[in-house]
């Protein structure tokens, strides 16, 4: 299980950002739900913790077939969905990632929004995070991938019409006001041999570009729902998560795939090394190694940041 933690600022009060995240989210959403993939939202409702209070509980299913690499797609069922089951008790979320057919991955994701510039090293008041495993990500001078990349988004040439905000510079996130951090605790786990290390690696690294992107957009995107109310953004949520939903079960409805692929009905097994080298994966020599693996602490789901 690899554990890091991730602190994004942002030129946003945490008031504001209560708006913009659920603003962001939703119409992030449905710009990537089409040809059949994106987000299809299971469960959105009201729900109490008995620490945080009152917040919101949500169940999504991610299908992402065709963005997974070909010797995994040849492994999975045509149509694979990753769960995402969310916790907002805002400030404070709770996100949680499985998948069906492979019960030994997990994400989790713990977050907590603070108006700070990223300098509180026990933002969730337990344990702090070991230095060497913190990471400051920058929405402004960090890369994001080339294909996600717009000058729409891209907050070196943005200004706020209704905030008078930007553009960033550098050195922003030590003089920037109003100025907020994202504080997200990461914990990925994928306990097959001879895919853990690189996997949780993989999805660190992906992560991060996620997080880049996200955060980038909830600021770009300040003039659409700076000024909106949370009886606002929920009816905008609905509206959009039913778009979402009508571009996924049409696309699947209208296009029927036959599958030659033999069914697999098993987990991969940690000493299976014939499956390990149809993947493409050396291995090593198994006989020695012990037939079980400890299981991750990490409270997994039925099946999804």
């Amino acid at each position: 299980m690899l554990l890091k933690e991730y602190r994004v600022c942002m030129p946003l009060t945490v008031e504001e950002y209560k708006i913009g995240q659920l603003y962001m989210i939703s119409k992030h959403s449905c710009e990537e739900s089409e040809g059949g993939e994106g987000v299809e939202v299971v469960r959105n409702e009201p729900d109490v913790h008995p620490k945080h209070g009152p917040g919101q509980v949500t169940e999504k299913r991610i299908y992402l077939n065709s963005k997974l690499p070909a010797w995994v797609r040849a492994f999975v069922p045509r149509i694979f969905y990753v769960t995402e089951k969310a916790w907002n008790f805002y400030p404070y979320t709770l996100t949680e990632y499985s998948v069906s057919i492979l019960p030994k991955f997990s994400i989790r994701i713990e977050t907590r929004f603070e108006n700070n510039n990223g300098c509180n090293n026990n933002a969730f008041g337990d344990t702090p995070t070991p230095s060497g495993s913190v990471k400051h990500l920058d929405i402004l001078s960090d890369p994001v991938p080339d294909k996600h990349y717009k000058e729409t988004e891209d907050l070196s040439l943005w200004e706020s019409a209704r905030t008078g905000r930007g553009p960033l510079v550098e050195g922003w996130r030590d003089f920037s006001n109003p100025i907020m951090c994202s504080y997200k605790r990461v914990q990925c786990s994928f306990e097959v041999y001879g895919f853990q290390g690189r996997t949780e690696d993989f999805l660190h690294r992906n992560i991060q570009d996620i997080l880049l992107v996200a955060h980038r957009q909830a600021v770009a995107w300040t003039d659409e729902w700076h000024g909106m109310c949370l009886d606002d953004v929920r009816e905008f949520e609905r509206k959009t998560q039913e778009q979402t939903n009508c571009k996924l079960k049409s696309t699947q409805n209208n296009h029927t795939v036959v599958d030659h692929r033999p069914a697999f009905s098993r987990s991969i097994s940690v000493t299976d090394e014939c499956t390990l080298k149809k993947m493409g994966v050396m291995t090593l020599d198994l006989s020695d190694l012990p037939c079980s693996v400890p299981r991750s602490p990490v409270r997994l789901n039925s099946t999804p940041e």
